[in-house]
């Protein structure tokens, strides 16, 4: 497809965006959490089970042990509430290994729409729930002086919060942190939990279906949901509006 960028429809929001907040594992980073959930699982429960769509529905997004026990439960694992922190730490050591090993890169696309969304003038934020997210960032170098962790005004990774996602506590605190209204930031996650949480928090939601996993993320409540965050249309965006860049066919 070529030609001129014509205007989507915006979805309906009431206020207008001006800030922005990063969830990080398969929105900034292509990390190896997945992999280190699944490898984790020998001794608890086959492997093969442990599917992608899994991770993303009852995993991804959520603190450890409340992934782990999620997972456990899924599967059908017996005394799950009493194995769950033994798989948790199991999953930890696994992805501490994957990690210095260099099992984490950035998306292209993240990349990009980071720098556009600062040079647009709005603060931005990371939030994840894992302890793991700033450790990955600092690997990500930028420049010769700086990585994927020193861009963002505010950065609540791995803070120890009453709840986790789809609990909005972790957004919440990012925006107060800013400083931005909650009504006028727009949340990037790829997890349906996510999605829940910055909805929950009064925020629009940002959906990246990377996985195929669109429709999960609008039954979630995602404003928008998109394959790349390249079809967001920054002018719009300038404006405070959150909408898609599509193209006329020449």
């Amino acid at each position: 497809m070529t030609g001129r960028p014509v205007q989507a429809p915006t979805p309906a929001l009431h206020t207008t965006l001006s800030a922005g907040i990063f969830d990080v594992d398969g929105v900034l980073l292509a990390s190896p959490h997945e992999r280190a959930w699944r490898e984790a699982l020998k001794g608890f429960a086959d492997e093969a089970r442990f599917t992608t769509a899994m991770y993303q529905s009852q995993v991804a997004g959520k603190p450890r042990l409340s992934g782990a026990l999620a997972a456990l439960q899924s599967l059908g694992v017996p005394n799950a509430a009493q194995r769950a922190e033994a798989y948790a730490e199991s999953k930890q050591r696994r992805l501490e290994v994957l990690i210095g090993a260099g099992a984490v890169s950035a998306f292209a696309d993240a990349l990009r729409f980071v720098n556009a969304v600062r040079a647009l003038g709005f603060p931005i934020a990371v939030a994840s729930s894992s302890k793991n997210a700033n450790d990955m960032m600092r690997r990500i170098q930028l420049d010769d002086h700086h990585s994927l962790f020193d861009v963002f005004g505010a950065n609540v990774c791995g803070r120890d919060l009453p709840a986790g996602k789809p609990d909005p506590a972790i957004f919440l605190l990012a925006a107060r942190e800013l400083p931005a209204a909650p009504e006028n930031c727009f949340v990037v996650e790829d997890a349906p939990a996510g999605i829940e949480a910055a909805c929950a928090g009064g925020m629009a939601a940002l959906g990246v279906a990377r996985l195929g996993d669109a429709k999960s993320l609008l039954a979630a409540g995602a404003n928008l949901v998109v394959t790349s965050l390249d079809e967001i249309d920054l002018d719009q965006l300038s404006r405070g509006r959150l909408c898609r860049r599509i193209y006329e066919k020449s």
